[in-house]
């Protein structure tokens, strides 16, 4: 049985999509760093410059916001990330949500099992008492 060799690390330099379409390692890097610079600046300038309006630098965070956002989608892992948003909206349309008539039901049951659990722990509690300060004398 001997010591297995683990397989050696991917090449970093280029990521070759399905499409043979290549991308390089850097500019992905660089998109990615840039947006979360352009996010990063926006929190910066959103405390530093406090004489400015909230107004004013509400809007530069929303507006940075998004364009680090669309600076992110434009990579490969933003890609693959739209893609999996796009996957989970269609999960999510399946879902059978219940009616409002088991929701109910479901509630009322919830309720009176809590209210049955209360009245035990309640009288539990008191027998213990009575039996300690039986003990006790």
């Amino acid at each position: 049985m001997g010591v297995q060799v683990p397989p050696g690390l991917p090449v970093m330099d280029v990521i070759v999509i399905e499409s043979n379409k290549e991308i390089s390692q850097g500019s992905e890097i660089l998109k990615l760093m840039a947006s979360l610079a352009i996010l990063l600046g926006s929190i910066y300038v959103f405390y530093t410059y406090s004489d400015l309006s909230v107004l004013i630098r509400t809007l530069l965070i929303i507006f940075s916001v998004v364009v680090a956002t669309f600076i992110f989608f434009t990579t490969h892992r933003g890609s693959i990330f739209w893609s999996f948003l796009q996957g989970s909206r269609v999960e999510m349309r399946k879902v059978v949500w219940p009616t409002k008539e088991e929701t109910l039901q479901t509630a009322l049951t919830v309720f009176i099992f809590v209210l049955i659990l209360g009245i035990f722990f309640w009288l539990l509690d008191f027998l213990l008492l009575f039996v300690t300060n039986f003990i006790r004398g």
